[in-house]
């Protein structure tokens, strides 16, 4: 490799990194919707010393995709060893009281036969089967307002194969 080559590469990767240190990075979250006889399975935490349902959800970690995420996710949940079937939505949410931005992919597990979870996560209080009524009854009480849009858009009909993400870890 000539030195003019190794200058244009070591140029190339400074300013991957360079931009890669500023570029916006939005936090990357996996949620899931699962469902069995018109009821869906909430998780209830604490959030800010509240009470608050949320789906079994949570951040995407380093060297991880998409689908190991969510199934990670809902096993420290739930204590379930699942398996996504479907995405329902992907979402694009900032709150600004905390002045962050989230970039969900919601997930559906199609459940054959009830459940009962154990959450293995200490943050987690236990887990609920709730209607859709009884959801919207909580909508004060749900972690954000994506929870009820990913159940309404799974109530749609949204379908989102699993073969469209794509990853190449």
């Amino acid at each position: 490799m000539s030195s003019n080559s190794k200058n244009a590469l070591g140029s190339n990767e400074q300013v991957k990194n360079d931009h890669g240190e500023k570029q916006f990075k939005p936090n990357t979250t996996v949620a899931a919707v699962i469902h069995h006889q018109g009821k869906f399975l909430f998780v209830e935490e604490i959030d800010n010393n509240h009470v608050v349902y949320n789906q079994p959800a949570g951040h995407l970690e380093a060297d991880e995709s998409l689908i190991t995420a969510i199934k990670r996710e809902v096993l420290e949940e739930t204590g379930l060893a699942l398996v996504p079937d479907y995405l329902c939505g992907i979402y694009y949410f900032h709150r600004p009281d905390l002045n962050l931005y989230f970039l969900r992919f919601c997930f559906v597990i199609e459940l054959e036969q009830w459940l009962k979870g154990q959450p293995q996560d200490n943050e987690i209080i236990d887990t609920h089967w709730f209607s859709f009524e009884q959801i919207k009854l909580k909508r004060h009480q749900l972690r954000s307002a994506m929870v009820l849009e990913c159940i309404e858009d799974y109530l749609a009909g949204n379908k989102i194969p699993l073969s469209q993400l794509k990853s190449n870890l």
